[in-house]
This record gives C-alpha cells, sequence and structure tokens, in this order.
C-alpha cells in the first residue's frame, strides 16, 4: 500500500516538525550527494533550520569556492578596483531588491483575486478596503477627465458656430451686393426699346430725270465764264 499525498503547509506539532525536518534534511544531503557523484557535478547545499543552525553540503574543497564561482558566473569578472567587499554589499542588495520584487509579484495576485487560499478574514478585509480606495480614486481620475473632454468639445462647438455664424454673414452681404448690382443695371437699360427697322428698298423709275433751277439771268457766256475761272472761286450766281 502506497503513502498518500502530503499536504504541503506548516507542521503545527513542533516535534512532529523536527522529526520531519531531519528526515528531509538527510535526505536532501543524501541527493545533493549523489548527483555529485553520478553525474560529475559540483553541487553546494546551504540549509538553516528554524533554530538558526547551519547545515551545508559541498562536493568540492570548500562551500567558499563553489559560491566565489557563483558569483563570477552571476556578476561576472570584478571590475578594476571593485572588491570582494563591494561584491558581497551588491550581492546582498541584489536579494534584497528580488524580495521586494517578489512581495510586489505577491500583492499584485491579491490584487488581481489570485492566491487568496492563504489570506486570512483580517487580510481579506485590508485587501478590500485598498481595493475600494484604489477603486475610488479611478473612478475619480475617470471623472476629471471625462469633464475635460467634455469642456474641449465645448470650447469646440463654439468655435465652429462662431465659424458658421462668419460664414453665413459674408454669404449675405455677397448676396445683397449681386442683388444691387442686378437692380442698378436693369435701371440703366431703358425699357421703350422698339424693334429695329430693316431698310426697306427704294421706290425708283426706269427713267430718272435730274432738273436744275437756272436763274433767268445766266447765260451761256456765264456759264463759259464760271467753267474757264480758275479754281478756288466761287461764281457769283451761286453767291
Amino acid at each position: 500500500m502506497g503513502r498518500g499525498k502530503v499536504e504541503l503547509k506548516r507542521i503545527e506539532n513542533k516535534i512532529n516538525r523536527q522529526v520531519t525536518f531531519a528526515k528531509r534534511r538527510n535526505g536532501l544531503l543524501k541527493k545533493a550527494y549523489e548527483l555529485s557523484i553520478l553525474c560529475d557535478a559540483e553541487v553546494a547545499l546551504i540549509i538553516f533550520s528554524n533554530r538558526g543552525k547551519l547545515y551545508e553540503f559541498s562536493s568540492s574543497n570548500s562551500i567558499a569556492d563553489t559560491l566565489e564561482r557563483y558569483n563570477r558566473c552571476t556578476y561576472g569578472a570584478l571590475e578594476p578596483g571593485q572588491t570582494e567587499i563591494e561584491t558581497q554589499r551588491n550581492y546582498q542588495d541584489y536579494l534584497k531588491l528580488k524580495a521586494k520584487v517578489e512581495v510586489l509579484q505577491h500583492s499584485q495576485r491579491h490584487f488581481l483575486g489570485e492566491e487568496l487560499g492563504d489570506l486570512g478574514s483580517k487580510e481579506l478585509e485590508q485587501l478590500e478596503h485598498q481595493l475600494d480606495f484604489s477603486l475610488k480614486k479611478i473612478r475619480s481620475l475617470k471623472m476629471e477627465h471625462m469633464v475635460e473632454q467634455l469642456s474641449k468639445l465645448e470650447r469646440k462647438e463654439e468655435m465652429l458656430l462662431e465659424t458658421n455664424r462668419n460664414l453665413r454673414r459674408k454669404l449675405d452681404e455677397n448676396a445683397s451686393t449681386l442683388r444691387s448690382t442686378w437692380e442698378t443695371g436693369e435701371q440703366s437699360v431703358p425699357c421703350n426699346l422698339q424693334r429695329p427697322r430693316f431698310f426697306e428698298p427704294l421706290q425708283c423709275t426706269t427713267s430718272m430725270q435730274i432738273s436744275y433751277n437756272v436763274p433767268a439771268d445766266l447765260t451761256h457766256e456765264n456759264i463759259a465764264t464760271t467753267t474757264s475761272a480758275p479754281s478756288g472761286f466761287i461764281p457769283d450766281w451761286m453767291l
């Protein structure tokens, strides 16, 4: 008969917790040793009990050599002028930042409604208050944005209405100008225009007679004298 599945949670009984720790610690150390032998791997294992007691295993000469190799692989070669103490300090800062990131990610999952099974009633109530406060801020900010957009739209509407009024005014002015110009042009043209008459052909006969009124005292001699007069002189009978 096989063993049932063990629920992963903190063991409340102190004695059982110590027994489980000792068994699993020895098994973990044995697995690390077997891994280093079977696979020719460099393994380092560090365990701290709840009382602060240290348990460690290293397949190399010392665990410090493995840690130094780990630092070289993680941070690369030391920069000029950088000591091991500074490297360790940077590593500690890295661990602190990593822990903060994990806490923030855990809180984010709580805000999304995930992994809430390990929270008590008090923690759930605090989470609810935080969500309510965040929701109020979000709604207030959303309302401010909506009011700002509405005011912008109102100003744009007023500008469009003013432009429409100006265009309508110009259109009315142009229409009145054209109307007055048209009326002035109609007044300058006379209304009693008659139909043009075409030229009619002259009534003439085949025999045309030309007669002159010759003075009585005109004789052939006077006619001859008039004919022979130099150019530029007018005969007396024509005066």
